[in-house]
């Protein structure tokens, strides 16, 4: 059974009222959570990815931010302690952000990273 914490993601208003257009406009109901994902790849070696889910497996650790759950398997976790996410549709830029404590480098384009 996963663990629930608080706070080891935190969650700007910004990424909370882009998620919310996103969970209506993909017809996701509140009981499709956010999923939390680092992978290899991308110019730095690692590489974010986000996505609603409704499973919550055994493996997963469950956070709370600001009413929203996130879901984070143990092998993402490490590189996530401490990491906000935010949302910016300025001019530099449109689209989720990381702010990642634990990377050493980041990419360009700020979609991947390393430790």
């Amino acid at each position: 059974m996963p663990k629930f914490l608080s706070k080891m993601i935190n969650i700007t208003d910004k990424a909370i009222a882009r998620l919310q257009e996103l969970r209506k406009e993909e017809n996701r109901s509140e009981h499709h959570h956010l999923r939390v994902l680092v992978k290899g790849g991308g110019c730095s070696g690692l590489m974010y990815d986000l996505d609603f889910d409704a499973n919550i497996e055994a493996n997963d650790e469950v956070f709370e931010d600001k009413g929203v759950k996130i879901l984070v398997d143990k092998k993402s976790l490490l590189y996530l302690l401490g990491t906000t996410l935010d949302f910016s549709d300025g001019l530099n830029g449109k689209g989720f952000q990381f702010i990642n404590p634990n990377a050493t480098r980041t990419c360009g384009c700020g979609e991947s990273f390393s430790i």
